[in-house]
């Protein structure tokens, strides 16, 4: 028997227990993962809140995690027991010391890199990967808007972009983490708390606008991101940390300047196999080269998962958090 942080309801933080499960052996295709490192992601809230409602309960949460292969079942071919691997993105799962999964979904790691860091970094980086590289091809010369540039995720996307030869603007809540997000890329912080951030991105950009805004925060920057765009320019709704947002009229779009609105999931990016091991691959390079530091600036036990959400949600983490299995 093992434990794993499980819901047996939907709600707040407290609804986060620490439970005894069993883990079964491995079947075909499938290997008995230990885990060693658990990536804390903002879609555990969502899976924990019911927002995004799991299969049944009570179930386990948690989207990606880094550890060692225990065993292998029959006609698993590419893994072998010892072997270090990653995951994301998992529709729950991963907050646990040990599970069974399929080896389609892992990713051998690179003797380089930590579990912990691998485990802060898969889905965060993955999803930092197709926004740049699929959902809005940024090139060199572009200049973007990136919503809550000091979390893990804006991060990640100030840092890819700067490499790319991109200028990068990014709200941030505070001064302290808009130093945070200028060491890590972002040209332009905007202390959205005092500064009206539309009309900082047109003051930026000598009143043309962006011609994409990555935004997970949702509800409460959304229309005013719609501001800062050029005429056909992209909106990036990629996550809601602060609730989704209301319904649009698509005349809206017209007016603002026959605008583009896309909502993706890193689900839908990396489905298949080869997919998903070809994002891994992008991210891992970029990291090598030195594009992209990831670090682990909090790290929480296992067991502790509802202080961990606490602070996620209070907005009291920057960067990646990891929990400790």
């Amino acid at each position: 028997m093992v434990h794993a942080i499980r819901i047996h309801e939907y709600g707040g933080p407290e609804a986060l227990r620490w439970d005894e499960v069993e883990v079964g052996d491995p079947g075909p295709g499938e290997v008995r993962l230990r885990q060693t490192a658990v990536g804390l992601n903002y879609i555990d809230t969502y899976h924990r809140t019911g927002a995004y409602k799991m299969p049944q309960l009570p179930a386990i949460i948690g989207a990606a995690a880094a550890g060692v292969v225990e065993a292998v079942g029959p006609k698993v071919t590419a893994l072998k027991v010892g072997d270090r691997v990653a995951y994301a993105p998992t529709a729950g799962g991963a907050y646990t010391q040990a599970r069974v999964m399929s080896s389609e979904r892992l990713v051998p790691l690179p003797s380089w890199i930590g579990e912990e860091q691998a485990a802060g970094m898969m889905l965060q980086g993955m999803t930092a990967q197709y926004l740049l590289r699929s959902t809005y091809r940024v090139q060199p010369g572009d200049t973007i808007l990136v919503q809550a540039a000091a979390g893990a995720v804006g991060l990640i996307l100030c840092q890819w972009a700067k490499h790319l030869g991109a200028t990068v603007i990014g709200t941030v809540s505070t001064d302290e983490k808009a130093e945070l997000a200028r060491a890590y890329g972002c040209d332009h912080p905007i202390v959205y708390s005092r500064e009206d951030f539309p009309v900082r991105v047109k003051e930026i950009t000598g009143g043309q606008g962006v011609p994409v805004v990555y935004d997970g925060v949702g509800k409460t920057t959304f229309m005013a991101s719609l501001d800062c765009l050029r005429p056909r320019g992209l909106m990036v709704l990629f996550g809601a940390a602060s609730g989704p947002p209301a319904p649009l009229d698509l005349g809206v779009l017209a007016a603002k300047g026959s605008l583009y609105v896309t909502r993706p999931t890193l689900f839908t990016y990396v489905n298949k196999r080869d997919d998903l091991m070809s994002s891994a691959a992008d991210l891992f390079d970029v990291v090598h080269a030195g594009g992209v530091k990831i670090d682990v600036r909090q790290t929480y036990p296992l067991r502790d998962a509802e202080q961990a959400h606490r602070a996620l949600e209070g907005r009291q983490t920057t960067g990646s958090t990891v929990l400790i299995p």
